[in-house]
């Protein structure tokens, strides 16, 4: 991976360093301003309003887009890569999802609600967010259009291609599930409205773990990994027989062998 620690950086007197560290700090505070500007413009982009029925199942049942707001007018929707057949969802969102049940009160006292949605099973769904210890909502949207809608699932006609819609352009991805969050509005009168989606490196902001890695010495120390998360497990897969493979790629969860899994999983 990295070069060692010692060979990165130099060593030098109290002084020098603060110096230096002053330097950085100007470039610091720039980037906090750019954030800023940044996160204003992403405010201020144009709406589009949500005119199909989604449907869901959740712990209480079938329930709708407008459900999953609860008492909430601002929506996140986070497509969690947990396909019909899986036999548990995806490392990386895992990692992701790991950071969010300390979120979801805070979260709420800003009109904010959280949810997760998979096209896993809910029976699949419930097992495995017992099994992480979970508590966030989380719902299946299989049999909807949902995840193909907000480009999270591959349509058929992506697999025979090849190439699937993903964050915008037309682009080869390993699995048939994809990462990403969505953001929604619901007004007085109930109307929805899609707000903003990001997926690949823009869901990096919400791993709270590489933001703490970014600032140590030896960072997220991915150089030299064939794919950068190849680190990653669940967390309860961390080990004493851990290692990491430098060469390994992306391998989606292996299927189920539960062929009632699967029913309904077609889009509507």
């Amino acid at each position: 991976m990295t070069k060692s620690v010692m060979e990165h950086s130099k060593v030098v007197s109290p002084s020098e360093w603060v110096a230096a560290r002053k330097e950085l700090l100007k470039k610091e505070k720039e980037f906090t301003r750019l954030r800023d500007e940044l996160s204003r413009q992403r405010r201020e982009l144009p709406w589009e309003k949500v005119e199909k029925a989604y449907v869901f199942e959740g712990p209480r049942g079938k329930e709708t887009l407008a459900d999953l707001f609860g008492d909430r007018s601002q929506l996140i929707a986070y497509h969690f890569m947990f396909g019909p057949d899986w036999k548990e969802g995806c490392p990386s969102c895992s990692f992701i999802a790991d950071h969010m049940d300390g979120s979801v009160v805070h979260l709420a006292a800003r009109d904010v609600r959280l949810a997760v949605v998979s096209r896993a099973p809910l029976a699949q769904i419930e097992s495995f967010k017992k099994r992480m210890g979970w508590r966030f909502p989380w719902v299946s949207s299989n049999g909807s259009d949902f995840n193909y809608d907000y480009q999270v699932s591959m349509a058929k006609e992506e697999l025979e291609k090849g190439e699937v819609y993903y964050n915008y352009s037309m682009q080869k991805f390993p699995s048939e599930e994809r990462p990403g969050m969505s953001v929604f509005y619901k007004d007085a009168a109930g109307n929805i409205f899609h707000t903003y989606s990001s997926y690949a490196r823009g869901l990096d902001i919400f791993l709270g773990a590489y933001n703490w890695l970014d600032h140590t010495p030896k960072g997220r120390d991915e150089e030299g990994l064939k794919h950068g998360m190849a680190w990653v497990r669940h967390h309860d897969k961390y080990d004493a027989g851990y290692k990491v493979d430098a060469t390994a790629e992306y391998v989606q969860p292996a299927k189920t062998t539960d062929a009632a899994c699967c029913a309904g999983e077609r889009r509507s």
